[in-house]
């Protein structure tokens, strides 16, 4: 654990005072894990040990670090999709625990690395499961899940495939419209597990594009994993970076995206430019594994 840790877990963004635990309507959502133990069932070691993360209300957060540091199980653990072991991740001061698994579906919306569909359904058939929190079971849709359903698509801008089956798209088109069955949702958070990972470049950007456009809406708090180093430095306002389970820094990506930082972490030799924020690895450093 880096000797930053104590400081960065403590931190908040202004935005995110202790004097503001409830946003007030209109206002994109508090959202804060608090001393998180998160693990896996038969493994010795939680991967996220006591750790603390507080994302900016109606802005984005990025989680980054190299493969294994505990990303994706962190966000997990704030989505409430794996038991925590300790800890708690509180919506608006209060604790999900005590909001129920539907009334969390309708306030938190997760984009997961494993999405799977039938290939049968179509796009708009998709997006509408999206409005399943928000429905008895036997309802039909109503005139506010249309027009959900109808903003979430154009937003992701997949309207020209509404009609097209799963099975017919490539997969680009497919992680945009997974997103657009997240936005169908209308949660006040939403959480991405490497949403860009694997697409191509157009993709890649069609993607953050949309995450630009929530951003500048103000109403939604955004927490995002991101492999890319360069696009987290562009597109987050914040980010929190991950070695071996801990938070090594946190803060505006000006602040912590630092040659140090990326030497400590991601066993990188880089550059770092400011006016832009621009970063530019030089050479892989010896990861000491031998």
């Amino acid at each position: 654990m880096n000797g930053n840790t104590d400081t960065v877990t403590d931190a908040r963004p202004e935005t995110a005072s202790d004097d503001a635990t409830e946003s007030t309507e209109g206002d994109a959502p508090t959202f804060r894990g608090d001393d998180l133990v998160v693990g896996y069932p038969g493994t010795d070691e939680p991967v996220i040990d006591e750790e603390s993360v507080v994302a900016a209300p109606g802005e984005v957060t990025a989680l980054v670090g190299p493969n294994g540091s505990g990303k994706s199980t962190l966000l997990k653990g704030l989505a409430d999709q794996v038991d925590r072991d300790a800890g708690t991740v509180l919506l608006d001061g209060e604790d999900v625990d005590d909001i129920g698994t539907k009334a969390m579906a309708r306030s938190v919306g997760l984009l997961s690395q494993e999405n799977v569909a039938p290939d049968s359904l179509t796009v708009g058939e998709l997006v509408e499961h999206g409005r399943y929190p928000h429905r008895g079971f036997f309802d039909g849709l109503t005139e506010a899940d249309l027009s959900a359903i109808d903003r979430a698509i154009d937003l992701a801008g997949v309207d020209h495939l509404r009609d097209r089956e799963i099975g017919q798209l490539s997969g680009g088109q497919k992680q945009l419209v997974w997103i657009a069955m997240v936005l169908a949702q209308e949660t006040g958070v939403l959480l991405l597990d490497e949403p860009t990972t694997f697409l191509d470049l157009h993709h890649q950007l069609e993607v953050l594009d949309v995450l630009e456009t929530l951003r500048a809406e103000g109403e939604t708090t955004i927490v995002v994993v991101l492999h890319d180093i360069q696009q987290a430095a562009r597109f987050a306002d914040y980010i929190v970076a991950l070695e071996d389970g801990s938070v090594y820094d946190w803060g505006p990506p000006g602040d912590v995206l630092t040659e140090q930082l990326l030497a400590d972490v991601f066993r990188v030799d880089a550059v770092v430019e400011h006016d832009p924020l621009r970063v530019s690895p030089r050479r892989a450093l010896d990861d000491g594994s031998e």
